[in-house]
């Protein structure tokens, strides 16, 4: 399998490949639509693109070569540097090879990439003005805060405050107007939206955001991956005769962990299943953050369940099996 190693960055890319004769060939591409469509144009159909994942850099050229019909993975740039042992030196063309070496080692490790579909790049693109716009707010309300100790304060300064915050809020609430109207445009988003903000604890802010990150329940298809993804699964410490604590990974996504707690905090408190197994292992002297790492695991696993079940939640409920975990 021909192999093209590819190094993004935000103006080109540089790509490595081996011709037919078995000689490396390099090349650099502008990162833009003609510069792509003429690169993928002279790329054999059969050919696996392999580039490392750098976000928005590399959406251009998945979505192209989607619509040319060539394949192309990304990979997680940490997995690649340290699949090929100790490297030394570093440039764009020199990575791209490493890539490209990387896509020939592992080719059965690759994850074909396939671009979003419509509504799911519209979600993406207005939760994250969402969360601009809530991040904006809150450095304002921190000021305000801030500025209301001061013995003499200017009424411009609060006024100018107000009608921003007042705007934000406004921006805010249309924002979450229209990520409410797509997912009830799509009948299988709109299903498994429903489904999830059954549970209480979970609303839809950590929905709409497991939503997008798992692929609507589909790239990312079980609560244990899930779970492994937002830091909240213990993985083993043991070496030998040492025998550590289990510890959660640093590798997760840290914003989609921190929605899990907020929402493991609310679940405790308005949902009698997660009241009792907080308050028998307080009971049992764990930690109150391991226990509330333990309730946004099982939050993942009951939304998974419920949405691979298309039944809604049971508030009524009482799992006995989580009072013994």
């Amino acid at each position: 399998m021909q192999v093209y190693g590819i190094d993004l960055s935000m103006e080109k890319f540089d790509v490595s490949y081996i011709d037919k004769n078995g000689k490396e060939r390099r090349k650099q591409v502008k990162n833009n639509l003609n510069g792509i469509s003429k690169f993928l144009a002279t790329v054999p159909v059969d050919a696996t693109l392999c580039a490392e994942n750098t976000g928005t850099y590399g959406d251009m050229l998945v979505y192209l070569s989607n619509q040319s019909g060539i394949k192309i993975a990304l990979s997680s740039g940490y997995t690649i540097k340290h699949s090929l042992g100790i490297i030394k030196g570093k440039s764009d063309p020199i990575d791209a090879a490493r890539i490209r070496e990387y896509g020939e080692r592992f080719h059965d490790k690759l994850i074909i990439k396939e671009y979003d579909q419509e509504d799911m790049v519209e979600l993406k693109s207005l939760y994250s003005l969402r969360s601009q716009l809530v991040k904006a707010r809150k450095v304002l309300l921190a000021g305000e805060h801030a500025r209301s100790n001061v013995p003499m304060q200017s009424i411009c300064v609060k006024k100018c405050t107000d009608n921003a915050l007042a705007n934000l809020d406004a921006e805010i609430k249309e924002v979450e107007q229209e990520i409410e109207a797509i997912i009830k445009s799509d009948q299988e988003l709109n299903e498994n939206y429903e489904l999830a903000i059954s549970i209480k604890g979970v609303g839809p802010v950590i929905t709409t955001n497991l939503i997008i990150r798992t692929g609507n329940f589909k790239i990312i298809d079980t609560a244990k991956k899930a779970a492994s993804y937002a830091g909240v699964c213990p993985f083993p410490n043991e070496s030998g005769k040492m025998v550590g604590k289990r510890k959660t990974s640093p590798f997760a996504d840290r914003k989609l962990k921190a929605l899990l707690y907020m929402g493991a905090k609310s679940a405790v408190k308005h949902n009698k299943e997660y009241r009792l197994y907080y308050q028998k292992k307080k009971l049992e002297g764990k930690p109150h953050y391991l226990i509330m790492n333990n309730i946004s695991n099982k939050m993942l696993r009951t939304i998974y369940s419920v949405v691979k079940s298309k039944t809604p939640y049971r508030q009524d409920h009482i799992c006995l099996s989580l009072i013994h975990i």
